[in-house]
């Protein structure tokens, strides 16, 4: 009997457009000789169960079923596609763990520490991992731009400590740009990241468990025709990206290397995505941010990572739900 996948998407962020691409890439690449899918739509109006006529019911969030045609369905496991809260930071996860339902993505305790990317680097830090030297702010205890830079050397990125997609993200190059690049990202998050400028070559690895083994997608170097990768360079065609990368055998041992790590000093579980400098002062990767549900759109790295990789998207999504299961 084939399983019964819950493909869930939407949520309660700006990140919902980019989510519901996702669910359409997925939703096209699930084997339906082995699944049965049905897609799910969290959203601040309710969770529904949405079938392909577009019609829609609720969903019964005290076992997470569905009724269909006087039917109940209960799931296998959850497929999710929901970036940002609350599919991304744990919230999700802990209520299906309470309700003994595998998904597809890390658990609740890995989730919450890397939506929070003062956390993620600090603890990655910790264990090894190269990252870059930052300041973590709050809105409820104002820092000066002085300060700051007291501290910190420009270039600066300036960014929202919880969330994706690059939204409400600056990078400052003139110490008169930063407060403007506060208020901005304040605007999103009441906490903030101030992360010193690595010059270098920018890349994103894919990495997943596969029959309990780590396994690392082909590497994605990012050329942007941004002042960095914003979310116009992410989902608007302002960047290209090489896939694989053209590097050094070296280049490429080390980053592979990273990933791994990262991947396993975090916890990490089902498919995600890193994303890394590869530092020209250095010679070496650091490490920027930990997605924990990786875009899965048309215009997103990881598919192109599969491909590149010789698997089908089918293939790959067979993996990730049985790795699971």
């Amino acid at each position: 009997m084939k399983k019964k996948i819950a493909l869930v998407t939407g949520g309660y962020s700006g990140e919902a457009e980019i989510s519901y691409k996702s669910a359409v890439t997925v939703g096209n690449n699930v084997d339906r000789e082995k699944f049965d899918v049905y897609k799910i739509d969290i959203n601040p109006n309710g969770w529904w169960y949405e079938n392909e006529a577009g019609e829609k019911s609720a969903v019964n969030r005290e076992d997470f079923t569905i009724t269909i045609n006087g039917s109940k369905i209960k799931f296998d496991a959850i497929l999710l596609c929901i970036h940002g809260t609350p599919g991304e930071d744990g919230k999700l996860q802990g209520y299906f763990d309470m309700l003994g339902l595998p998904y597809t993505s890390c658990d609740a305790a890995t989730s919450a520490l890397t939506f929070n990317k003062r956390y993620t680097v600090a603890v990655a830090a910790f264990g090894g991992i190269n990252v870059a030297k930052s300041m973590h702010l709050f809105k409820h205890t104002p820092v000066t731009p002085q300060a700051i830079l007291q501290q910190l050397q420009l270039p600066v990125f300036v960014k929202p400590n919880n969330g994706g997609s690059s939204i409400g993200m600056s990078k400052v190059n003139e110490a008169t740009e930063l407060k403007a690049a506060l208020d901005k990202a304040f605007k999103e998050d009441n906490q903030v990241l101030v992360e010193e400028f690595i010059k270098g070559r920018e890349f994103t690895i894919g990495v997943f468990k596969n029959k309990g083994a780590i396994t690392v997608l082909p590497i994605t170097e990012i050329k942007t025709h941004k002042e960095f990768f914003d979310f116009e360079a992410k989902y608007q065609g302002k960047s290209e990206e090489v896939t694989p990368a053209q590097i050094a055998d070296e280049m490429l041992q080390q980053l592979e290397a990273a990933a791994k790590s990262v991947y396993e000093v975090l916890n990490c579980r089902g498919i995600v995505r890193i994303d890394f400098i590869y530092s020209e002062k250095h010679n070496a990767p650091f490490m920027l941010e930990v997605n924990t549900v990786p875009g899965q759109s048309a215009a997103s790295v990881v598919p192109q990572q599969v491909v590149a990789k010789g698997w089908t998207l089918k293939d790959f999504y067979t993996a990730v739900i049985e790795e699971c299961l």
